[in-house]
């Protein structure tokens, strides 16, 4: 028999909305963890277990691979939900807009980064400068001419939802949704994901990379941090800014 983890998150049908990211993933990569089950009554989740261990160089080059995978498979439209969840989308604890679009850097804009930086601003964990400074680089990225096809992306992945497991590399607790693949790279780089080169060279092994990633890193990093200044305070609020403005430097000269 599977080990099984159950949990019972509190926010209206977030059960269900992380099951259906899981499986969309799933279906490109068993390197996402199982459904086992869901009870939408009394909204719990359960999936396989997770033994845990160490880390290695060859683990994380294999999850590289398995997420390039995972974003080559695709999605309807920046933004799209998983096929056929019409219900609350979720970062952590927080709802989070999914409406199709077809211009990746006005979603990203308008229903990532904007919404909590204005959050956080309205719970004074930034200031009307700091604020003003995000809009600027949002306002850049959505006029900006993207070069981007929908990928299917975990969508919060930060490093402790990259589990390593005796199995290999297993991703949890995703945010799914039609989006930039270098958001999932960026967001592994925000919070320290144990080998990053390899994860980064695995993944080139399935899919190229342009060479100049890492320096959009801030750009894709500002809707973890807006969401972060909102969620867990002011601590947030001076990283998110110089983001924003490394943002906004970036596209000035692009």
């Amino acid at each position: 028999m599977t080990p099984v983890f159950t949990k019972s998150p509190r926010e209206p049908r977030s059960a269900e909305a992380e099951a259906a990211g899981l499986r969309w993933l799933r279906a490109a990569s068993p390197a996402v963890v199982e459904v086992i089950s869901v009870d939408p009554a009394a909204n719990t989740l359960s999936t396989a277990l997770v033994r845990g261990v160490t880390p290695t160089p060859q683990a994380a080059r294999t999850a590289g691979r398995e997420l390039a995978r995972i974003h080559i498979a695709g999605a309807p439209a920046f933004g799209a939900p998983p096929p056929g969840w019409e219900g609350p989308n979720y970062i952590g604890t927080q709802v989070q807009e999914c409406t199709p679009t077809d211009h990746w850097g006005e979603f990203y804009a308008a229903q990532r980064v904007l919404p909590f930086a204005r959050r956080a601003q309205a719970a004074g964990n930034l200031d009307a400068e700091g604020l003003a400074a995000v809009e600027q680089a949002a306002e850049a990225v959505a006029d900006e001419d993207w070069d981007a096809v929908p990928a299917r992306i975990h969508g919060d992945l930060w490093a402790g939802n990259l589990l390593f497991g005796e199995d290999g590399p297993a991703l949890i607790d995703p945010a799914a949704h039609g989006g930039h693949p270098e958001t999932d790279l960026a967001m592994l780089a925000l919070f320290g994901v144990p080998f990053p080169e390899d994860i980064w060279a695995g993944y080139q092994e399935i899919s190229a990379l342009d060479p100049g990633f890492r320096d959009r890193f801030p750009l894709h990093q500002l809707h973890p941090l807006a969401v972060h200044a909102f969620t867990h305070g002011p601590g947030y609020a001076r990283p998110l800014v110089e983001a924003a403005r490394a943002t906004s430097r970036l596209l000035a000269g692009s």
